[in-house]
């Protein structure tokens, strides 16, 4: 066995040799299959395509797009169409992804083979991660990965996120995956309820402790409230792992029985994890407990950084790595040097997984907007998108996709910055998401949505003859789970104060606003907190321009603009030093399985 798998990964470095040095022979082949099989369907008819193939004729007569631009159609296959709408295999489902500008829930399709390009890029990945951890297929990962609800479309095809697919698949439970080789038996995972999931797989993997090798969760956040949750429940995890019993609250059947598959009375492990968890400090708890880790798996790039501070806390600065670049709309590229600083993360994207293009932007407001906002091209610019082997270093665009599932120059929103090159592959860092000003989790909130959050709010204190006339926001992590804050300062009428509880309204209000990835957040998933509205004193935001227009920041009166988010720890530090009062949720904000 042993053999076999040196085997594979020695193949599998060398595919990627192949791919990075052929990279733009590989992009054309993947150009003509994709055009080739779809050459009929009804979106590239529209269009008069007439079958042709080459990259210079789908340039000029396929345009950009976004998500809105195709949404009659993915609403056509969601309601039952099965003609070949946007691709001649049918849709097998749904990937769901984050919320539009409108608060809707985008709808990916996806179809069966893509299964097998998912498995080849975990294949390539793993070999990658063997070459810096040769005895990576002898331990386990102590992952925490949980299961979001699913739902059918009205046509009955199975709506569900990327991970919830992975999770099920065969990929993922095969005994021959040894990157996947979990302490949590799959029933937790795959459990609805969170917190039987998560007792059960810190539990497991507490049981496990001296085979973890690597310790992880999807991002940096989701392992921070995998170690709060430890903080929270160690007693109870202890007595379950003395006695070799299970907490009454886990009540899932299926779920007990797993556990207990794994679970044995050790009292020498119990009085183990109860002395190091009753200590003052948790600093380094992760290798306290978990010995024999060599690395933290977990995404830190774009707005997942913040969380990297904590991660060090809890690790004893441990390796942190982001070893993975993939989306809902496809797999997308690997990180070649896995141990690398967080800073320096560079993906190479892998030429079969689609066909790339690059929209150049430009940004403005860097320093005070900390994450800034791509300016608008004109339509002469927009046509101007560049290949994989054309984009220069040093330069940022927007990613823009053709996929084998359906997708035409989609316009994926992420934010890359060409970062080198691995043979004739560019190299990338992870940006941002284009306009995503807030982010705890795998939420996105942009500056529009902000924007109509912050009036449907606002109408509460109409009553009281008050006004919002200034806000801005920033995500505090400071909590576990993070939160996002909004600092408002108003226009009031002294003679009609405003009730506590109408401020909690306001909080409510926003959080039903915002998107259904945020509000399943809050509501089921737990990983984000409260949101908080911070009330600050009258001619706080002239303190903040006259901030920004101080030779520090170098920003001109004449163009500045209240930055709608801040991250900038001068300006948070000088609005919370402003601050008269403080309201939070009382309430998670509505959401159901499905819903938008």
């Amino acid at each position: 066995m042993e053999r076999s798998i040196a085997e594979e990964n020695k193949k599998n470095l060398a595919f990627i040799e192949e791919l990075t040095t052929n990279v733009d022979e590989v992009q054309k082949r993947v150009l003509d299959e994709i055009l080739t099989r779809n050459a009929n369907v009804e979106y590239l008819q529209r269009l008069n395509l007439n079958g042709h193939t080459d990259r210079e004729t789908f340039k000029k007569v396929v345009p950009i797009i976004t998500y809105e631009d195709i949404k009659s159609d993915i609403n056509r296959i969601a309601n039952g169409d099965t003609s070949p709408i946007l691709c001649a295999q049918p849709v097998s489902e749904f990937f769901t992804s984050s919320g539009t500008s409108r608060g809707e829930m985008k709808l990916i399709p996806t179809i069966e083979e893509e299964g097998g390009r998912r498995s080849l890029f975990f294949g390539l990945m793993r070999s990658v991660i063997s070459k810096f951890v040769p005895d990576l297929d002898k331990g386990k990962g102590m992952y925490f990965f949980f299961l979001k609800p699913e739902a059918k479309t009205p046509g009955g095809i199975l709506a569900r996120a990327a991970t919830s697919n992975l999770f099920k698949s065969h990929h993922f439970s095969s005994s021959n995956n040894r990157l996947m080789s979990s302490t949590s038996p799959t029933e937790a995972i795959l459990c609805l309820d969170s917190y039987q999931s998560m007792y059960c797989q810190m539990l497991c993997g507490l049981f496990q402790n001296r085979e973890v090798v690597r310790v992880g969760a999807g991002f940096g956040a989701g392992l921070i409230r995998a170690m709060r949750f430890l903080e929270d429940h160690w007693s109870l995890l202890c007595n379950d792992i003395r006695t070799g019993t299970i907490n009454n609250k886990i009540t899932d059947p299926s779920v007990r029985e797993a556990v207990m598959k794994i679970l044995k009375p050790d009292l020498e492990l119990a009085d183990f994890i109860e002395a190091e968890c009753i200590k003052d400090s948790w600093q380094g708890i992760i290798t306290r407990l978990w010995p024999n880790t060599k690395y933290v798996d977990a995404v830190v790039t774009g707005s997942m950084s913040q969380y990297i501070p904590t991660l060090d806390y809890y690790s004893n600065s441990l390796p942190i790595v982001s070893g993975a670049y993939a989306s809902s709309e496809c797999f997308v590229g690997i990180n070649l040097s896995p141990f690398c600083k967080p800073s320096e993360v560079a993906y190479t994207l892998i030429p079969t997984m689609c066909y790339f293009e690059f929209l150049p932007i430009h940004r403005s407001n860097e320093v005070i907007n900390s994450i800034s906002t791509p300016t608008q091209l004109n339509e002469k610019e927009e046509q101007q998108l560049v290949d994989l082997v054309d984009v220069k270093i040093g330069q940022e665009y927007e990613l823009v996709v053709t996929t084998y599932s359906g997708l035409y120059r989609y316009r994926m929103g992420d934010v890359l910055r060409v970062a080198g090159y691995k043979n004739n592959t560019p190299q990338f860092n992870f940006t941002c998401r284009e306009n995503v000003i807030l982010s705890i989790d795998s939420d996105k909130t942009d500056e529009f949505e902000l924007q109509n959050a912050v009036e449907n709010a606002a109408i509460n204190l109409m009553p009281f003859d008050v006004r919002v006339t200034e806000y801005t926001s920033y995500a505090d992590i400071a909590t576990i789970p993070g939160h996002y804050v909004l600092f408002w300062e108003l226009s009031v009428n002294p003679s009609s104060p405003v009730p506590s509880s109408v401020f909690e309204d306001c909080c409510i209000s926003v959080e039903e606003s915002l998107n259904s990835i945020y509000r399943r957040g809050r509501a089921s998933d737990k990983s984000i907190g409260p949101l908080e509205i911070r009330i600050v004193e009258t001619g706080t935001f002239d303190k903040l321009m006259d901030y920004c227009c101080a030779s520090l920041l170098g920003a001109s009166i004449n163009q500045y603009k209240t930055p709608r988010c801040v991250k900038f720890a001068p300006l948070v530090e000088l609005l919370n030093s402003r601050v008269v009062s403080s309201y939070s949720s009382p309430v998670c904000p509505k959401w159901a399985p499905g819903t938008t």
